[in-house]
């Protein structure tokens, strides 16, 4: 079986969220109805996070393709693993990140993803930040990126 990865790296606040969460869920529908499996990677540091992670599951349901899982990337292990399995398809800890320093695991875990990702979709509207760091990295990486704070029609 053929996986394609996709993760996702958001600001924690997102101006325009509604054409951004249009625009998210159209690219992960696509990505449901043209690949074979599709692992969506995700962490929960901000409303981009929170939105991508509602857009799969709403695109899971609605789509009902069995061809996709959601799966929680947390930097440490999550005290609340129980409620969280209950959310997301998969929960797990990236192994590089699980022993840094706090104020270095979150960098350290979207590299990881990055590097497992064949495609980042991305809510960048400012050149700052973890998320736009990501995003800099996959591109150097020759990642494909979609940025659905731009218009990609």
């Amino acid at each position: 079986m053929q996986i394609y990865t996709v993760s996702f790296f958001g600001h924690r606040r997102i101006n325009d969220w509604q054409t951004a969460e249009n625009r998210l869920f159209r690219q992960i529908s696509d990505l449901i109805k043209t690949k074979e499996y599709v692992e969506f990677l995700v962490g929960r540091n901000g409303d981009f996070d929170q939105m991508a992670a509602s857009a799969v599951r709403s695109a899971k349901r609605e789509l009902d393709y069995g061809n996709s899982e959601l799966v929680y990337v947390a930097e440490k292990q999550p005290k609340n693993i129980a409620e969280l399995e209950q959310y997301y398809d998969r929960v797990e800890v990236c192994s590089e990140a699980a022993n840094a320093h706090f104020k270095a695991a979150i960098q350290i875990r979207n590299k990881a993803m990055v590097e497992r990702s064949d495609m980042v979709i991305c809510c960048i509207e400012h050149n700052s930040g973890g998320a736009y760091s990501a995003v800099k990295y996959a591109i150097k990486l020759g990642k494909k990126v979609v940025n659905v704070a731009e218009d990609q029609e």
